[in-house]
C-alpha cells in the first residue's frame, strides 16, 4: 500500500506542475496532503514530519549554498555590464570571414560567458538579440542558427561555475554520507562542490569542442546553411579587439575557477570575488575616470593572494619573523586599497541604477531556488516516510545488468523528465532518492554527478519545455518559427546525448582532473 501512494504522489506532483501550479507549493502541498492521508489510513507516522526543521536548519547554516545567490548576482551583473555583446562583437571579427565563423563565435562567446556567469537565460537572449538577427540577415539556416543559439547558451550548466553543480555537489555530499553510513563505512572519501567543478571542466569543455567540429562539418557539407560574412563587425585591429574584449571575463574566470580548482579559495569565497569582480567591471563601464583606482583595486587582490601564498600572515604570534611582519603590513595596505575601490565601484553602479536592479533580479530568483529547494526537501522527507527509498532500491536491484542496468536507467528517466520539469526540479526531486543508492551499488559519487549534470543540460534543449528554447523564442523575430526553433535544436540533443556516452565509456573524463588537483 505505501508503494501505491509513492506512485500516486509522483503523478500528482507531476499532473500539477504540468497544469502550471508553481513548483514549490505543488511539491510541498502534495506532500503534506498525502502525509495526513497516509497518518489517518497508519501508514505515515506524523511525527516523521518533525524532521523538516533539521532539514530547514541544514539548509540555513549551508555555507556552501551562500555561493548561489552570489554567482547569481555576478552573472547578472556581467549581463547588465554588455559583455557579452562585445565578446560576440570581438570574436566576429576573428572568425566570421569563414563558412560557419559566426556560429563558431556564439559558441566561444557562450562558453567564455558560461565561465563567467553561467546564467542560461541571460546568455540565450543576449545572443538571440545580438547575434540571431545578423545570422538571418546574410543567410544563415534559420534552424541551424536557432539550435546554435540555444546550445551556445546552455554551456553554462556544465563549464563552472554552475548553479547546477553547486546543488549537485550538495545534494551528492550527502548522498555519499547515507551511503557510507549504511554500507557501515565511515569516513569513505565523499565529493564536493570543489571537486565537482573540476570534474566538469574537461566534459564541458569536450561538448564545446563536438559543436564546434559540427559547426566546420555544416559548413563544409553545407556551405548555404552557415555562410561567411563580409563586412561586419569590423574593429580598429585584432589586438586591440583581443585585448579589450577578452582580458575582463578572462581575468574574472581566472579568479573565480583558478582559486577554486587550485585550492586557494572555497567556492563560496571564489564566488563572493566574482560578485566583486563583475561589479568592478560594470563600474569600469559605468564611469571611466574611476579606472585608476579600480586597476589598483585589482592589482592589490594579486598582490594579497601572492603575499597569503608565500607569507604567513597570522599575526596572532609570538615571535613574527621580520620577513612576515612586512607581508603583513603590505596586506593590510592591499586589503585598504581594495576596500576602498570596492567602495567606489559600488557606488558607481549604484548611481547608474545598475546595481540596484541586479540586487532586486538576484534576490527575486534566490528566493524561487531556494523555496523550490524547500518544497523538495518536505516532498523527499515523506517519500521516504512512505518506504519510497527501499522500494527506488529493490526496483533497482531487480534491474538487469547491476549498476549498468540502474544508471542506463536512471539517465534515461532524467532525459525524459527533461522534457517537462525544469532542472532544479529534477535535481530537488530526483537527486535526493536514486544517488544514495546508486553510490551503495559502487557508482562513483564524482562521476555520478557530471553524469548528471551532462544528461540535465540537455533538458534545456528537448522540446516542447527546453527552457532555452523558450527563451530564444521571447526575442526570435516572427521570420523564424517555434518549429524552425525546435528543429534546430535536434542536432545539438544528439551531440549532448553523444557526450553523455563518451562520459559514461570513459569515466576517467570526469574523474581525472579532480585527482590531479586535489
Amino acid at each position: 500500500m505505501s508503494d501505491v501512494f509513492n506512485v500516486l504522489m509522483f503523478i500528482c506532483a507531476f499532473s500539477l506542475v504540468l497544469v502550471g501550479y508553481p513548483v514549490a507549493f505543488t511539491l510541498a502541498g502534495t506532500a503534506i496532503a498525502f502525509a495526513f492521508m497516509g497518518h489517518w489510513l497508519d501508514l505515515f507516522p506524523l511525527g516523521h514530519l518533525a524532521f523538516m526543521g533539521q532539514r530547514m536548519y541544514g539548509i540555513m547554516i549551508n555555507e556552501t549554498l551562500v555561493a548561489v545567490p552570489l554567482f547569481v548576482f555576478m552573472g547578472l551583473m556581467l549581463e547588465r555590464t554588455k559583455i557579452a555583446e562585445d565578446l560576440l562583437t570581438g570574436m566576429a571579427a576573428l572568425f566570421g570571414r569563414r563558412p560557419g565563423g559566426l556560429a563558431m563565435s556564439i559558441v566561444l562567446v557562450g562558453a567564455l560567458l558560461a565561465a563567467s556567469t553561467g546564467i542560461v537565460g541571460a546568455t540565450v537572449v543576449t545572443m538571440g538579440l545580438l547575434g540571431l538577427p545578423v545570422m538571418l540577415k546574410h543567410g544563415y539556416n534559420a534552424r541551424f542558427a536557432s539550435g546554435t543559439i540555444c546550445a551556445s547558451g546552455t554551456l553554462g550548466q556544465i563549464i563552472p561555475p554552475s548553479i547546477v553543480l553547486i546543488f549537485l555537489g550538495d545534494f551528492l555530499t550527502y548522498a555519499a554520507q547515507q551511503a557510507s553510513m549504511k554500507m557501515g563505512r565511515i569516513g569513505q572519501a565523499s565529493v564536493s562542490v570543489s571537486d565537482l567543478f573540476a570534474g566538469a571542466m574537461l566534459p564541458g569543455l569536450m561538448l564545446v569542442g563536438l559543436y564546434l567540429l559540427y559547426i566546420l562539418w555544416t559548413g563544409w557539407r553545407y556551405p548555404g546553411k552557415c555562410p561567411p560574412l563580409v563586412g561586419v563587425f569590423e574593429m580598429e585591429g585584432r589586438t586591440r579587439a583581443l585585448m579589450k574584449v577578452l582580458v575582463p571575463p578572462v581575468l574574472l574566470i581566472v579568479a573565480v575557477l583558478g582559486s577554486i580548482l587550485l585550492g586557494i579559495a572555497t567556492p563560496t569565497e571564489a564566488a563572493s570575488v566574482g560578485a566583486i569582480g563583475a561589479v568592478v567591471l560594470g563600474a569600469a563601464r559605468t564611469s571611466p575616470r574611476l579606472m585608476p583606482l579600480l586597476i589598483a583595486g585589482v592589482a592589490a587582490a594579486v598582490v594579497l593572494v601572492l603575499l597569503k601564498i608565500f607569507f604567513d600572515l597570522r599575526f596572532q604570534r609570538q615571535v613574527v619573523p621580520t620577513s612576515d611582519a612586512i607581508a603583513i603590513g603590505l596586506a593590510g595596505l592591499a586589503t585598504l586599497v581594495i576596500a576602498l575601490a570596492s567602495v567606489a565601484a559600488l557606488g558607481a553602479t549604484g548611481r547608474s541604477g545598475m546595481l540596484q536592479d541586479v540586487l532586486k533580479r538576484t534576490a527575486r530568483i534566490t528566493a524561487m531556488v531556494f523555496t523550490v529547494l524547500i518544497g523538495a526537501s518536505l516532498f523527499t522527507l515523506v517519500f521516504r516516510g512512505f518506504g519510497g527509498e527501499e522500494a527506488v532500491k529493490h526496483f533497482f536491484d531487480a534491474l538487469p545488468g547491476g549498476l549498468f542496468g540502474a544508471m542506463l536507467f536512471t539517465m534515461i528517466v532524467i532525459f525524459l523528465l527533461g522534457f517537462f520539469l525544469d532542472f532544479m526540479e529534477i535535481i530537488f526531486i530526483v537527486i535526493p532518492i536514486v544517488a544514495p543508492i546508486l553510490i551503495m551499488m559502487g557508482a562513483d559519487p564524482l562521476w555520478l554527478g557530471v553524469m548528471i549534470a551532462v544528461n540535465l543540460q540537455t533538458s534545456f534543449l528537448t522540446p516542447p519545455f527546453g527552457f532555452a528554447l523558450f527563451y530564444l523564442r521571447s526575442v526570435a523575430p516572427d521570420s523564424v518559427s517555434t518549429g524552425d526553433i525546435y528543429r534546430g535544436a535536434i542536432p545539438y540533443i544528439c551531440i549532448q546525448v553523444l557526450g553523455l556516452i563518451l562520459v559514461a565509456a570513459f569515466p576517467a573524463l570526469a574523474t581525472w582532473l579532480p585527482q590531479v588537483l586535489f
